[in-house]
């Protein structure tokens, strides 16, 4: 265990999905968090003030508004705060965004990362935990995917930049000895999740009435992650502070870790992947509705399967998601039925 209680981690996507839930998370366990984030604008604004709201007033929390490519006011923030830990979860997220506004993705995820990397370099930190995605396997058809296959043909922008953000890690590790750690997360789902994403895009337009669009025709298949699940793993991950491998050389050569730096990659995923329609099938019976499907074709930059494998993860730390998609869909639909006035009012 690096973390002690009262340390201070700076969590960066504080207002975000994840990164609310950590943040929750660390609080409860008598930690000083940081919250960071620019509440953009890619998706409701008025969810990530909500989850403020969960947030602001509990002991030991901070919020601070600011742009992850202001390198300056990165820097006077690490040195004013001196993180511990920093888990940077701050991106802007999607896939199919990036034909449309493909600068967001180097400022926010190459430009931003490296200002989160400098900071580190130049206030240390135990450890630098980041959010990669598993949208890096990209064109990969061996499954499950492992983090020893190949990730060089990437299918999006998105999946460029976090494949992008591991060499840069690895050369920061390297250069600098900023120990940091990856995670390739898999299709997080759960209360407070994304209004882009399915399960939220899906279960509003099936409360009001209106048809969802199901692409390459329902046939797809995701790693279903549930919130709890992810922010156990992260936990876990946070303590497992990396060391060089002398085994990774040479003929060993291993894209997970490195013989010249604290550096790991792991995926982190439910390694048990659901078709789309049942899916679906699983969030009308919570909801109580039948959603009308328009079945449209494949889209530029999606998948048609992401399945994890989570043995190194598990190795590592103990754990791996196990958490039954029943549970998890009934655990959602919970929250939503609970919280009717907000999800109906997102814009998506």
């Amino acid at each position: 265990m690096i973390l002690e209680r009262g340390d201070t981690v700076l969590v960066t996507g504080a207002a975000g999905f994840i990164g609310f839930h950590l943040s929750d998370r660390l609080l409860a366990e008598g930690f000083a968090v940081i919250g960071f984030d620019s509440l953009n604008a890619y998706y409701d604004v008025r969810l990530k003030e909500a989850r403020l709201a969960q947030l602001t007033g509990r002991p030991g929390f901070r919020f601070v508004k600011g742009d992850l490519v202001d390198a300056n006011a990165i820097r006077q923030l690490f040195a004013e705060v001196r993180p511990a830990v920093v888990v940077h979860l701050a991106a802007q997220p999607g896939v199919r965004y990036g034909l449309i506004n493909p600068g967001a993705y180097v400022d926010c995820n190459l430009v931003g990362f490296l200002s989160i990397l400098e900071g580190c370099r130049h206030t240390p930190v135990k450890h630098l935990v980041y959010a990669s995605s598993s949208s890096v396997y990209g064109l990969n058809a061996t499954v499950p995917f492992s983090e020893h296959h190949g990730v060089d043909h990437p299918v999006s922008l998105y999946a460029a930049t976090k494949k992008a953000n591991e060499l840069m890690a690895h050369t920061y590790s390297h250069l600098f000895a900023v120990p940091t750690t990856g995670l390739r997360f898999f299709t997080v789902y759960g209360p407070w999740g994304r209004p882009d994403m399915a399960p939220i895009l899906f279960a509003k337009a099936i409360l009001e009435g209106r048809p969802i669009q199901v692409f390459n025709h329902g046939q797809m298949r995701r790693d279903f992650t549930y919130i709890d699940d992810i922010i156990e793993g992260v936990r876990r991950v946070m303590d497992a502070v990396p060391a060089p491998d002398p085994a990774a050389t040479g003929a060993q050569a291993d894209p997970t870790r490195s013989a010249s730096a604290p550096y790991r990659v792991y995926n982190i995923g439910n390694h048990s992947p659901v078709a789309l329609l049942d899916f679906i099938q699983l969030l009308e019976r919570e909801l109580g509705r039948t959603a009308e499907k328009v079945m449209l074709p494949m889209q530029p930059g999606d998948v048609i399967e992401t399945y994890a494998d989570v043995s190194d993860l598990a190795a590592a730390v103990g754990f791996s998601p196990a958490t039954p998609i029943a549970d998890g869909i009934r655990r959602l639909g919970a929250w939503i039925n609970d919280n009717l006035d907000l999800v109906r009012s997102l814009r998506t």
